[in-house]
């Protein structure tokens, strides 16, 4: 089955669109990459959308009037994948969609809302589309995140050590999958978001930095230009990691919610003023400090990192520098035992991993199979994720496998003499 994941994430700049072929093989889903283009937010978009993001008060018209341009922009992607990934024969569409509110109080999430409308995308390319993925976790009692875990889980399992896998995007989140003995795993996978990755430092430039030398306003800090000519403020760093969620349990979960510009700009105020530069150091060094934070307890041997963090060579630095001991003893490329590696030395491409886990999830919905691991997501049970939406007048669903897939392996393809099943319309 050709199916075409599509994600944007919480940096909102951009929908990445990856094209997968899957098939199982006994308990293997095997995953062939058929490569992954990206379609940026155009400027008005960009804009309307982060006006009327938390903590900006917006309306309902508003929410209508964006829920559907993104549903436009996420169709002419997935259009765009088919055409040119899929050679047209893409069987199913599995959008994320765009996360504009995720409801948490007090430890507990009560509700999430992705908005960009799926029927746009089923008009557009006449498949059909799983969309709505987080919500039925929440009802269930979960989280609604990090729902990559599962795809997580199933990718590293067997791996020897503890391997965690590690998301760098707006916010950053683990999935811990604990090592094996004879007997079998020794615990429960976890997963939960670490902090901020890329959200404060995004807004710190954006605020802060002014103009580049060709008098573009900064949006970003690439390759850690601006970090790399800081200074980390200690008392600033210090107040940023007394912030409670820090110190809360997993399973957990955060967003632009919590930390967003206001959040910075008072605690900003309590230290004075400081240079743009020092301020993105202090932020990159609380990224890399929170993440390592979050991982040294699990003793992991790997870090597999993917998300646009790992564009950026001082956060990645910074972060080995900070998981120094978390390992066992390592040797040549270690980071005293714990190797931080990118997810394409495992074959996923580490701009491309989020929207290829979303196009497996969405093959798990359309098979019927749950999309969820409960220790991850903190839900009372798996469920199976997404409503559907039909791509023409009918809709022929493969039927469940009687093997449910354990593992997933990358590159593979599909194996000579199995069947792949088609979602087409009827």
């Amino acid at each position: 089955m050709r199916v075409v994941g599509l994600m944007s994430g919480t940096s909102y700049d951009a929908i990445d669109a990856a094209a997968a072929d899957l098939s199982l093989d006994g308990d293997t889903l095997v995953l062939t990459p058929l490569g992954m283009i990206s379609t940026a937010y155009d400027d008005a978009l960009r804009s309307d959308l982060a006006a009327a993001l938390p903590p900006a008060a917006t309306d309902l018209a508003t929410v209508c009037r964006l829920d559907t341009r993104i549903g436009r922009a996420f169709a002419a992607a997935a259009v765009r994948a088919d055409e040119e990934l899929c050679g047209g024969r893409t069987d199913l569409v599995a959008s994320h969609g765009q996360t504009v509110f995720h409801w948490s109080e007090d430890g507990r999430v009560h509700g999430t809302l992705q908005i960009g409308e799926a029927a746009w995308i089923a008009e557009a390319t006449g498949r059909p589309v799983v969309s709505g993925f987080r919500t039925r976790d929440v009802a269930a009692g979960g989280q609604g995140a990090p729902l990559v875990s599962i795809v997580d889980v199933m990718w590293l399992r067997g791996r020897p050590g503890v391997p965690v896998a590690l998301n760098l995007g707006g916010i950053g989140n683990v999935t811990v999958v604990p090592g094996s003995t004879q007997e079998g795993p020794r615990g429960e996978p976890l997963a939960f978001d670490t902090g901020p990755a890329n959200a404060l430092i995004d807004v710190a430039v954006r605020a802060l930095a002014g103009r580049d030398a060709a008098g573009e306003a900064y949006s970003m800090d690439t390759g850690g230009a601006l970090a790399a000519q800081g200074t980390v403020h200690p008392q600033l760093l210090r107040r940023l990691l007394d912030d409670p969620y820090y110190a809360r349990p997993a399973p957990k979960t955060t967003g632009k919610e919590l930390f967003h510009l206001p959040y910075l700009r008072t605690v900003l105020d309590s230290c004075g003023p400081l240079p743009a530069e020092d301020v993105v150091a202090t932020l990159t060094r609380l990224t890399a400090r929170t993440v390592a934070d979050a991982i040294r307890p699990f003793g992991a041997t790997e870090v597999i990192a993917s998300g646009g963090g790992t564009r950026n060579p001082v956060l990645m630095d910074w972060l080995r520098e900070e998981l120094r001991g978390a390992g066992a003893a390592g040797g040549a490329g270690r980071a005293d035992g714990c190797v931080v590696r990118s997810s394409d030395e495992l074959g996923l491409p580490s701009g491309a991993k989020e929207a290829y886990a979303f196009a497996v999830l969405g093959w798990l919905t359309a098979h019927g199979l749950p999309g969820t691991v409960p220790s991850c997501t903190g839900a009372r049970r798996a469920s199976v994720l997404g409503s559907i939406t039909p791509g023409g007048p009918g809709l022929c669903l493969p039927r469940p496998p009687h093997t449910a897939p354990v593992r997933l392996t990358v590159g593979g393809g599909p194996r000579p003499g199995l069947p792949t099943p088609h979602l087409r319309p009827s």
